[in-house]
């Protein structure tokens, strides 16, 4: 009895010191990333066709927050808070909400192809976003709700697709997904070519990725965004256990339903607000977790928050790149993630494969 005692305290101990080790490790990976994401967002509201100092940067938003302006050029002041400054804001907010998803859907589907936009969920949020662009104000229907619905009903279609005889398998879930996004995508593109008319330009500018508008709705979302983020981090426990499978993670007393009811529609809700705002982005949901399993292992309270930062800092990157290399033309932040993303895609799918 006492040696059973003794091996109990033993597992205790070592439970205890490896929840230690997490909290360790995932307080320095959060604190490393967040040094990294606040250098890249000083760097992407400097860099431009008119470049600004650091310093002058500081001075603004300082101004900005007291309401005291003192030394700082008027023309720069206007730059940094009304075009840069909310560009930085709206890249952060929709990295982070791609990637969360993305790390959602594939510790859901225990499958690192799993992405809101391969899934199709990103063009069925576009769907339900161009309808309330063109039909919104008949309908009383605003674009973000309108997002959020196409998001949901696509999932639900791409379920239903992925189910077969033997149950739900995730490889047809993910081919039901690449279907689901090619007749979406369709869609979008009808609906623009034949409705949209005089739009047309500024709409498909939109699809391929948009940081330049909708600041108005950089609060609103920030809000919905966090608290969805929120919600899927704290159901990380649970896909732990998900992730080993669905039997063992009931035995384990995981109300399996329900997590997977939460997160579909948690991640569903963050993808369609994300596209509301700024269009389609490809990819970022898929490159960025599985970045983050390969560098600190597949431990979601470590993956979720991690792909947060580290999805907020790769769409500042690459929205920074899309407005710099060309300037003063510029690329739209969802090519950029596309010519990333898609060699990581094929090469996930081929290493599936194997």
């Amino acid at each position: 009895m006492r040696a059973a005692a003794m091996t109990g305290q033993a597992a205790e101990t070592r439970l205890w010191m490896r929840e230690r080790l997490t909290r360790r490790r995932l307080a320095i990976t959060i604190a490393s990333l967040l040094v990294i994401l606040a250098v890249l967002s000083m760097a992407a509201i400097a860099i431009g066709s008119e470049h600004i100092a650091f310093g002058e940067i500081l001075n603004v938003m300082v101004s900005e927050i007291t309401g005291r302006a003192s030394g700082i050029q008027p023309e720069h002041q206007t730059i940094i808070a009304e075009i840069r400054l909310p560009r930085v804001l709206m890249a952060i907010i929709v990295g982070a909400s791609l990637s969360v998803a993305g790390a959602g859907y594939q510790a859901l589907l225990r499958n690192p192809l799993a992405d809101p936009y391969i899934l199709g969920i990103s063009t069925g949020a576009a769907v339900g976003a161009i309808l309330a662009t063109l039909y919104g104000q008949a309908l009383f229907v605003s674009r973000p709700l309108a997002a959020f619905v196409g998001a949901l009903v696509t999932i639900g279609v791409v379920y239903v697709l992925g189910r077969g005889r033997q149950g739900t398998s995730t490889d047809r879930l993910i081919l039901a997904g690449v279907i689901t996004n090619s007749f979406c995508s369709s869609i979008v593109i009808f609906l623009l070519t034949a409705l949209a008319g005089s739009r047309l330009p500024s709409a498909f500018s939109w699809l391929m990725g948009d940081m330049s508008g909708e600041f108005r709705l950089i609060p609103a979302a920030f809000v919905l965004m966090a608290a969805g983020m929120v919600v899927i981090f704290g159901c990380a426990r649970s896909l732990n256990l998900l992730m080993i499978g669905e039997e063992d993670a009931l035995a384990l007393g995981v109300d399996v339903k329900r997590v997977k009811l939460v997160v579909y529609i948690t991640a569903s809700l963050i993808t369609g607000a994300s596209v509301a705002i700024s269009g389609v982005i490809g990819f970022v949901g898929l490159i960025i977790p599985h970045a983050v399993r390969l560098a600190g292992g597949s431990d979601n309270r470590l993956v979720i928050p991690a792909s947060a930062l580290a999805g907020a800092a790769f769409l500042l990157l690459a929205d920074t790149a899309g407005r710099t290399i060309v300037a003063p033309r510029e690329i739209h932040v969802g090519v950029i993630t596309a010519l990333v993303g898609s060699p990581v895609f094929v090469y996930l799918l081929l290493r599936r494969m194997d």
